[in-house]
């Protein structure tokens, strides 16, 4: 017994020639196992379709003019069509909120769970990939798709609305505009803080997918969460504690179409939203390392 006792451990050690675990399971794979499953298309699809569907309802109910809403004060939505530009903003500030959270705890939030559903996680591991590489190569892909939900859709908004409302420079809602060759680095800066503030819903979903083998579910809390942390940003009673919120700087953007680029709520946002993502990714890690897989 003694000597079983003794080989063991060198056993559990040795590997087959060649095996190196960072070349297990490609990006490249996964990429193309998520890309054709019916809901990135859906998703993709519904994203694509805003833009068009927003023009209709402009061209049906009509705009504003610029005038302002009841109370004088002029918003995104009153300077929509004013260019292509303004349009695309529109779109951004109209689906940051709840619809652009929807693809990222989606693509987080099943892409764990649903192989646990299908009782495939096991072979895969089996192959074998160590987990931590399953879970760094799941997630990677899982945000690679939900950045470019977040940029399919500017993208399209812009073209729609270009085609529709001309090219020019972007009407702010405070008063003047900025140069049309000013309006795509704003752009893609709004973009980038959407992405970053959209990274507490994907740790959440992230971490729930390892934890439950029920992909709705996942997908499903990590959105009730989110919910609720703008529901409690809404309680003023709060006072500054909100400033330890997510939400609380998820439109910080807006910062970034003014005539002087402001950095300070972004940078905030930025801080809070990549601290909160940390901890929820590393939680992931952890449980997923020691979690039974085979019951």
């Amino acid at each position: 017994m003694s000597a079983v006792r003794e080989v063991e451990p060198q056993e559990a050690q040795e590997v087959a020639a060649g095996y190196q675990a960072s070349r297990t399971l490609p990006l490249r794979v996964e990429a193309l196992r998520q890309w054709r499953r019916r809901r990135t298309l859906v998703m993709g699809g519904v994203l694509a379709a805003l833009p068009f569907i927003m023009i209709i309802a402009f061209a049906v109910g009509g705009s504003q003019g610029g005038g302002g809403g009841r109370d004088g004060r002029i918003t995104l939505i009153d300077t929509a069509t004013a260019s292509g530009a303004n349009f695309a903003a529109t779109c951004l500030f109209v689906s940051a909120g709840f619809l652009l959270v929807v693809p990222v705890a989606l693509f987080c939030g099943d892409t764990v769970a649903s192989e646990a559903s299908w009782s495939s996680l096991r072979y895969l591991l089996a192959s074998p990939v160590p987990r931590a590489r399953l879970l760094w190569s799941k997630l990677v892909v899982a945000l690679g798709f939900s950045l470019a939900a977040m940029v399919l859709l500017p993208v399209v908004a812009l073209a729609a609305g270009t085609a529709a409302y001309g090219w020019g420079p972007l009407k702010l809602p405070t008063g003047g505009e900025l140069a049309a060759g000013d309006t795509l680095p704003r752009l893609a800066l709004v973009v980038a803080f959407i992405f970053v503030s959209q990274l507490v819903t994907a740790g959440l979903a992230f971490w729930l997918s390892t934890r439950t083998d029920a992909p709705l579910g996942a997908v499903g809390g990590a959105v009730g969460l989110t919910i609720v942390g703008n529901v409690l940003d809404a309680v003023t009673a709060l006072g500054s504690w909100r400033e330890f919120l997510p939400a609380h700087w998820q439109f910080a953007w807006a910062d970034a179409l003014q005539p002087h680029l402001e950095w300070g709520g972004m940078v905030k946002g930025t801080a809070v939203s990549v601290s909160y993502a940390l901890v929820l990714f590393a939680l992931a890690f952890r449980g997923f390392g020691r979690k039974d897989i085979v019951s």
